[in-house]
This record gives C-alpha cells, sequence and structure tokens, in this order.
C-alpha cells in the first residue's frame, strides 16, 4: 500500500514537546502530519509549558525574591516598608505567559502545515486513529502510514484515607487560598522543588519522606547536602515518615502519621511519582506491548512491538526530561522521512544528560553518580570543593555551595560533575559539553578559570580527596 492511500503519513496523539517537535519537523520534511490533542485541558505544549518546567521556573523565580530582600541589607539596601507577596499576581501573570506560549506552539504547528485536531485520540488500528472531537458527539477514523505516541505522563496519587483532600503537582499552580501552612509528600524532585518554592514565597513547608533520604538516584553526597541547605532554609524536612490518614476539620487538614504523631496543614501536595498517561488510547486492543506501570515499550528505534507505531517522551517511562523527548522526536522523524537538507540522520545517546533540579539552592548534574562511577569502573579519584559563595560573605546568609568532580583514575576522564549553589543548571550546562566530548582531568586543570566566580571552582579543584 503507498503512501498516498493514508489520510496522513503520520500522526502524532499528543500536544506535548515531543509530539509538536515531531509532528512540526516531519512536516517540513514535505509529510502530511496530523496532531491530535484536547485543547480544551491544558493546551499546547504539554506538562512542561502548562503545569512542568516553565511555570515551576517562574515561582522559583519569584521565591528567590524573598531572600533577595533580606539579602540586600547587606549591600546597603534600606527598605522602607516590608515587601509583601500577592500570591494573585503571581498566578494571573503565570497564566498569561503561558497561554502566549499555547499560542505559539500552535502556530509553529500550522505554520508547518500541520493538521491540528482538537479532540481525544484512539488508536483504532495498526495504520488508524479514531478522534472524538471536544465537545461533539460520534468519532472520526483517520488512517496514517505511522502513528506516533507522544501522550507524556501524569501525577500519580496513592489510594489513601483521605485522598479526596490531596492535590497533585498540576493543581498547585492555581491552588486557592495561598496556604500558609503546606504538606508536601514525597522525596523526588518535584516534591523538593516544590518544597523550596513556597517555603521562600513565605508558607511553613513540611516535607515527609519515607526513605532515609530525598533525591534519591542522584549523588549520594548531593542528596544530603542540599538536603542540609534547605533545612536551613526553614522547610521542615521529616525523613522515614509517611501519611496514615487525612482529615478535614475546622482548623485544616489533620495528617496523620504513620508510627504516630500528626501535621496540620492548609494544603497537602502528593509529589509521589508520575505515570504514563495511556488511558483510552486503546493500546490493548492493537497489541502495543506495555510495561508494568502501562509505558509503552519501544525498541532503540522507538517502535513499539506494532511496527508502525512508534512512542517517545514520558509516555516510555525512561529518563522524563523534556530535552530527551526534543531529542528522541528528531531522531524518529529523521528515521521516517529522512534528515534535514545537508545532515546527517541524528542518533540519541542517554549517556552524560545533563539536568537540574531548582532547589533553593539548587542542583546541576551531569554524569554518573560517585557510587556508579566506582561500580562502573572501578577506580576513581574525588575532587570537592564546599564554601561560601562571594556574595553571601555580605548578604548574611549562610547558604554554602557544593561542587563535586569524579574522575576515572585509569582514563583521566572525568565522568561526573556534581554542584549544589545559586545557578547550578546555568554553570553545569556548559560542563556536560566538555564531559560529552571525553574531558579530562588534566583538561580540566589546564582551563583558566573566569575570576571572581563560582564556576571557576570547577577548573581549579587539584587536591584529590582522601579515601575515607
Amino acid at each position: 500500500m503507498s503512501t498516498s492511500t493514508f489520510d496522513f503519513d503520520l500522526f502524532v496523539i499528543g500536544g506535548g514537546s515531543g509530539g509538536v517537535r515531531a509532528a512540526r519537523m516531519a512536516a517540513q520534511r514535505g509529510a502530511r502530519v496530523a496532531l491530535a490533542e484536547m485543547l480544551g485541558t491544558d493546551g499546547l505544549g504539554g506538562t512542561c509549558v502548562n503545569v512542568g518546567c516553565i511555570p515551576k521556573k517562574l515561582y522559583s523565580y519569584a521565591a528567590h525574591y524573598g531572600e533577595a530582600f533580606e539579602e540586600s541589607h547587606g549591600f546597603g539596601w534600606e527598605l522602607e516598608e516590608q515587601p509583601r507577596f500577592n500570591w494573585a499576581t503571581l498566578k494571573a501573570r503565570r497564566a498569561r505567559e503561558i497561554s502566549r506560549l499555547n499560542g505559539i506552539y500552535g502556530n509553529l504547528l500550522t505554520g508547518s502545515g500541520v493538521t491540528v485536531f482538537d479532540a481525544f485520540a484512539r488508536i483504532d488500528g495498526p495504520q488508524a486513529v479514531a478522534l472524538k472531537p471536544n465537545g461533539e458527539a460520534g468519532e472520526k477514523r483517520f488512517t496514517a502510514k505511522h502513528i506516533l505516541i507522544a501522550t507524556g505522563g501524569r501525577p500519580s496519587v496513592p489510594e489513601i484515607e483521605g485522598r479526596e483532600h490531596v492535590i497533585d503537582s498540576n493543581a498547585i499552580f492555581d491552588l486557592e487560598p495561598f496556604p500558609q501552612r503546606l504538606l508536601i509528600v514525597g522525596g523526588g524532585y518535584i516534591a523538593s522543588e516544590f518544597a523550596s518554592i513556597f517555603n521562600g514565597l513565605g508558607s511553613k513547608v513540611t516535607q515527609l519522606y519515607r526513605g532515609e533520604q530525598i533525591l534519591r538516584g542522584f549523588d549520594d553526597e548531593i542528596r544530603h547536602f542540599v538536603a542540609n541547605e534547605m533545612t536551613k532554609a526553614g522547610v521542615d524536612l521529616r525523613l522515614g515518615a509517611d501519611v496514615a490518614t487525612i482529615a478535614k476539620t475546622d482548623d485544616g487538614l489533620r495528617v496523620a502519621l504513620k508510627g504516630g504523631g500528626e501535621v496540620m496543614a492548609d494544603a497537602v501536595l502528593y509529589a509521589t511519582g508520575r505515570v504514563p498517561t495511556v488511558g483510552g488510547l486503546g493500546l490493548e486492543a492493537v497489541g502495543v506491548a506495555q510495561g508494568k506501570n502501562g509505558e509503552v515499550i519501544v525498541d532503540e528505534h522507538y517502535r513499539t512491538s506494532v511496527p508502525s507505531i512508534l512512542a517517545v517522551g514520558d509516555v516510555t517511562n525512561r529518563i522524563q526530561l523534556t530535552p530527551v523527548a526534543l531529542g528522541e522526536a528528531m531522531v524518529v522523524v529523521d528515521q521516517l522521512f529522512g534528515p534535514a537538507a545537508g545532515k546527517p540522520p541524528r542518533s540519541m545517546a542517554y549517556d552524560f544528560i545533563p539536568t537540574a533540579v531548582f532547589t533553593h539552592p539548587s542542583i546541576g548534574t551531569v554524569g554518573l553518580s560517585e557510587a556508579d562511577a566506582r561500580k562502573q569502573h572501578g577506580e576513581v579519584t574525588i575532587f570537592r570543593s564546599e564554601f561560601k559563595a562571594l556574595k553571601h560573605t555580605l548578604s548574611g546568609s549562610t547558604e554554602r555551595t557544593l561542587m563535586k568532580l569524579v574522575v576515572d583514575t585509569k582514563s583521566d576522564r572525568v565522568v561526573g560533575l556534581h554542584m549544589v549553589g545559586a545557578e547550578a543548571g546555568e554553570i553545569v550546562q556548559g560542563f556536560a559539553v566538555a564531559l560529552k566530548a571525553g574531558a579530562t582531568k588534566a583538561v580540566f586543570d589546564s582551563t583558566i578559570g573566569i575570576h571572581p566566580t563560582a564556576a571557576e571552582e570547577f577548573v581549579t579543584m587539584r587536591e584529590p580527596v582522601k579515601p575515607a
């Protein structure tokens, strides 16, 4: 069957980062492309634009102003009256910015020639999609040579007594009223970021995590360091703690803890994980293999067990990062429709993917943790520096910065780079290029630092940490 016998060459289900990128780039290659997304819910851009990276970073900026006002006194600024935070203003301005971004995504798609459906999509065969348009009865059916699943993930809240009283990370941005007492359940990056954000905005924040330390999967030293800094800043972090029940009272939500004790809160945020968004997609009926959490299983070419159906991004539940979804989308487009003129086909590598956690202070990391490096390389050499940043010599803040290099002793290659401190993400992004290129510690040592910056510490660490 030739391509022309299909309604579309590519049908993308999901209007998040990966889906929009794949649809737009495929259309620019000359393919006939459609994309289905329920625009009446979040809007184009998916989790990242609507209820993830972008609004969360905007709220993080807002939270930093609280400490900045205090720190300014050390530099001679005298505020005549106490600054006041207006939650409604922040929410409204964030909503306007997100709406603007939704419009940009829509224009990028239509400008590239993509047919956009405001509809819920269900896979109706190996090369067919059934649509239920938003606000309409009945279904419309289209055929496509290739179908791409890019529906992302959604927050998961466990079944507990009082579950109806909690909110998830999608709802936190428009919470009303502003919570004077906020309880956050979870120890991952989403829970930890919101703990820092609302603490900075003025909430009394309690964070519960049933494990021994937050941010499992990150370098152990980084985890302990940032937890200590968050606690110093005012977050009431309780490890080895979990919720038993939640009940509504006249004084707020009474949260009973397993093992005894309770916490009173105005709002309870559950940030205990995310699951792939696959409900109603019809995957089982068409034979698309899924994992234990519903994730779509794909091979190295992002093909599912049904060759005409592919999947990228969070719905595959591998590395849940927006830039990863974008990279995967570009690989799929090159595979299906050929690379851009004069360019080689793209490939996707999952080593040395940099990431940041926007806690206060923030985390930036690329490469292996110390523990993983020892497993993978055997003998490693650790370089570490902890210090008070120049700014805080006058600000009055007790915040400290940690920088760490993990070096494969045999090859001298830097295989892990980690930081806790101001603008960690901005700093580590540049060093990620060096690690990806295979930079050795000798290369770091021969690089001149920019003075005075925190970043220069990465190229001035000379003495390794002595083994314990």
